[in-house]
């Protein structure tokens, strides 16, 4: 038998025995080739290591796999799985053949490829072996098999790919290029940092991020013709940092010069610099509208007690850097004349300067622990000529700040309902409003009166613009599930959608002279893009559209809006998502998500707790906005205030049993539940109330409000909104009723806790005790800490493992498949 015929053999007898194993044979390759490739010339027998040239060293030479296959064409394998093809007439040549293996489970195999001659595999364009121990998570794997043929080769070229696996995972090979979406889908790519529009809207700068495998990061940025959106500088130079200018359509930068911090502007219509001024104090600065002035904020750093004994002189003084204050400095760009403008025990904060560029608002805050909301704000207007303070308001409660209107005669304030003695509430009798909805009041300065803008208008209002152009104040909003921009007519109170072509807007930028914004968002199945919006007709143009390359090949489910009414009447509002293949006659397991906070579940496609990501994994995901969400109107915001749990955790309850019955599509006894900060104290919640859920995940979530609202930077403020007077010392059966550790015994489901153990918002002792006490009461509970990690997991390699931590538990326990848990934490005793 020659060396070809036992080959051939040993290949046969491979897929017979391949058969009988019921593994899975690859009978279909994307093929690309022959590349021609050269044999070097020898200068010398020996390389500077004493070896000889070997020829499989021609594997060495590179050929972008993506480009290659570019123009494949396809080589269907025998009935054994071979595929034969051509060695080159004269001398060497690659070979290049692709394969997906998509896996729609966590599982170990062994990927085994087979020929006559010399070759590499790469696995996600990693180098592996001919026979390689796979293990592989829910989503697809691209392999690649670079082959060297020769005119000398004695055997025709073959190959042969396998994959072998002793488990029940459903492994397809395959040359479909859709792919699950995952968590690496979010964590990787390109995404937008900032919209500007110059001035005048002839340009506008785009600020971009990409993160890469691994975690690092890199940034860019470009300057567009706004007009058309053709790209006329791409760089991670100058413009990485650049501003516009106020008025005079330039862009400006700080850089460092022979004569120290320069300042420097660069016109965009012909790239010429022109340094503003050297020697520059250093700190962050703003220009007065007229050009001729930086306004400084400047931090003084406050005394320092230690190194072992810290005198913690008040409760914010535990926050880093609280000691430390912000003060108000002038910089003339005409005389060089550099001074301080404020002067205190207290901060100050610039909040606007007039159009002239006459007059600056800045305001203070003081803290008072006795009295709710624990601060209160002062506005002045500082007559930047004469040095003359006007104070407009002292020590008023639930207001944010102000700016000028574009004629410098009114001011546009943000707050709560509560601000300027309550005149923006819109809440039932007996309610207590909910400060984290936004409202927007004008306020006369002659006559120190103030008017509400938004009492009537639902959405939450997040932050606003009065655009010198058209006269119109631009409102970012909370809009139910949505993030959109209105805008409302000051003269009249009328308020109008933008229409624009994304659920979910991040942010925008208006020219200040010209019909024109820039803006960019996402949607329920789609990245980011950016758009164009004309002022005058209405219409969006899609200008750049980065959700094509974050999503090429992923294939996503499909997405339904779906309510129900709750026990007290009201609508409920939510949505589903169905995994991708979508069958509906099968029965799925099911995830439901809730709110982590009291904002609403956004429509947005690319966060933490994507639900496309849990339903490419084959669940169902039912999301929805309960009561005291905002965005929804005051009235049901202020649903959250004094309720934790109630009636939210009813809603939760009845909509889930309700989306259940009315689709047969849900395995009832599959159902996990999941959700982070609030959310997390509602996941521990909802299992002392019910046994609906076969398992729960918590993320930083509270386990007892006595101790929460004390312990953490932000709890007694967060506290002071969502239970309003309410303390241990005045009502503690509200605190144990309320907390789930209170009535851990209740709990049967079993439940993950995970928490960052530098958690400073909801510490980790939060999960720590809950952990105790379900495991002093014999329940089934785990406990993963996320170290050095916050509220949210930031990290690149940790979200990752973070991510497959939650995946693994609902793996187990919704769909039987214990094995990603128990290779991930296998069981161990101490």
């Amino acid at each position: 038998m020659n060396k070809c015929t036992y080959l051939l053999s040993a290949l046969l007898l491979s897929a017979f025995t391949l058969q009988a194993a019921e593994d899975i044979k690859v009978m279909q390759f994307l093929h690309t080739g022959p590349v021609p490739v050269n044999k070097p010339i020898m200068a010398d027998s020996l390389n500077v290591n004493g070896k000889p040239f070997e020829i499989k060293n021609l594997l060495k030479s590179t050929v972008p796999f993506d480009k290659a296959f570019a123009n494949a064409t396809i080589l269907d394998a025998d009935t054994a799985g071979i595929i034969s093809f051509q060695a080159p007439e004269k001398g060497y040549a690659l070979h290049l053949f692709s394969f997906y293996l998509n896996s729609d489970r966590y599982t170990k195999g062994t990927l085994e490829v087979s020929g006559p001659g010399s070759f590499d595999v790469y696995v996600n364009n990693k180098p592996v072996s001919a026979t390689s121990e796979l293990t592989m998570e829910p989503h697809r794997y691209e392999v690649v098999v670079k082959y060297l043929t020769a005119d000398s080769d004695t055997c025709p070229p073959t190959l042969k790919a396998i994959y072998k696996s002793k488990e029940e995972a459903k492994v397809v090979a395959s040359l479909n290029p859709d792919k699950r979406y995952t968590s690496r889908d979010i964590l990787e790519g390109t995404n937008f940092r900032g919209v500007s529009l110059s001035p005048n809207g002839k340009y506008v700068l785009v600020k971009y991020y990409t993160r890469l495998e691994g975690g690092k990061s890199e940034s860019y940025a470009q300057l567009r013709e706004a007009a058309s959106g053709r790209i006329l500088l791409q760089d991670k130079g100058f413009i990485m940092s650049a501003s516009w200018m106020p008025t005079s359509n330039k862009m400006y930068f700080t850089r460092t010069g022979m004569n120290g911090k320069e300042l420097v502007t660069v016109d965009p219509a012909n790239m010429q610099e022109e340094i503003l001024a050297d020697n520059l104090p250093e700190g962050s600065f703003n220009f007065t509208p007229d050009e001729k002035t930086l306004l400084f904020t400047i931090q003084e750093e406050g005394p320092k007690d230690g190194p072992d004994m810290l005198r913690i002189l008040e409760p914010n003084d535990r926050l880093p850097g609280f000691r430390n204050r912000y003060f108000i400095w002038r910089y003339d760009l005409q005389s060089g004349l550099y001074e301080q403008l404020t002067f205190g025990h207290n901060s100050t904060y610039i909040n606007d300067v007039s159009p002239d560029s006459r007059y600056l608002l800045f305001s203070t805050s003081e803290t008072d622990y006795t009295s709710l909301p624990h601060s209160s704000n002062s506005l002045y207007k500082l007559d930047l000529q004469t040095m003359a303070v006007d104070t407009l308001w002292e020590h008023a409660k639930y207001v944010n700040g102000g700016t000028f209107s574009p004629d410098g005669k009114q001011l546009l304030v943000s707050g709560s309902g509560n601000a300027f003695g309550g005149i923006g509430l819109n809440i039932r009798e007996g309610q207590i409003s909910n400060t984290y909805d936004g409202q927007l009041f004008l306020y006369d300065p002659a006559t120190r009166k103030a008017t509400a803008l938004t009492k009537d208008f639902n959405p939450n209002v997040t932050g606003a613009l009065w655009n010198k152009y058209d006269g119109q104040i631009y409102m970012m909003t909370e809009d139910q599930d949505y993030l959109r921009i209105y805008t409302c007519n000051p003269a009249n109170g009328k308020i109008k959608q933008i229409n624009t072509s994304e659920d979910v807007v991040y942010n925008y930028s208006l020219a200040e002279t010209a019909p024109v914004m820039y803006y960019y968002g996402q949607s329920t199945s789609n990245a980011n893009r950016l758009y164009a919006y004309d002022l005058k007709s209405g219409k969006n143009r899609l200008i750049y559209d980065l959700s094509a390359e974050k999503l090429k090949d992923v294939k996503l489910g499909e997405v339904h809006d779906w309510n129900f009414t709750a026990e007290d009447g009201t609508t409920i509002q939510g949505r589903y998502y169905l995994p991708p293949n979508f069958d509906p006659d099968k029965k799925y397991p099911m995830i439901v998500y809730y709110y982590g906070g009291t904002s609403p579940t956004n429509r947005a496609l690319e966060f933490s707790y994507s639900m496309h990501m849990y339903a490419a994994q084959g669940y169902v995901v039912y999301t929805l906005n309960p009561s005291g969400t905002t965005g929804f109107g005051q009235e049901f915001a202020a649903r959250h205030v004094n309720a934790w749990g109630e009636p939210t955790a009813d809603e939760i309850i009845r909509g889930t049993e309700l989306f259940c019955k009315e689709h047969s599509f849900v395995n009832p006894k599959k159902i996990g539940c999941a959700g982070a900060s609030y959310g997390g104290f509602m996941t521990q919640y909802l299992q002392t109330r019910t046994d609906l859920f076969a398992a729960a995940v918590s993320h930083a979530g509270i386990s007892a409000l006595s101790s929460y609202w004390g312990e953490g930077y932000w709890g007694y403020g967060y506290c002071s909104v969502a239970n309003t007077g309410t303390y241990p010392w005045n009502n503690p059966e509200f605190f144990t009723k309320h907390s789930p550790l209170f009535n851990a015994d209740k709990i049967k489901t079993p439940l993950l806790l995970l928490h960052g153990n530098a958690d400073t918002n909801v510490p980790v002792g939060e999960s720590i005790q809950m952990f105790l006490a379900l495991k002093l009461l014999g329940k089934t509970v785990e406990f993963i800490q996320v170290d050095g990690e916050n509220h949210g997991v930031a990290d690149y390699k940790k979200r990752l493992e973070w991510q497959n931590t939650i995946f693994a538990w609902f793996a187990k326990w919704l769909k039987d498949e214990p094995e990603w848990w128990d290779a991930l934490y296998p069981e161990r005793t101490l």
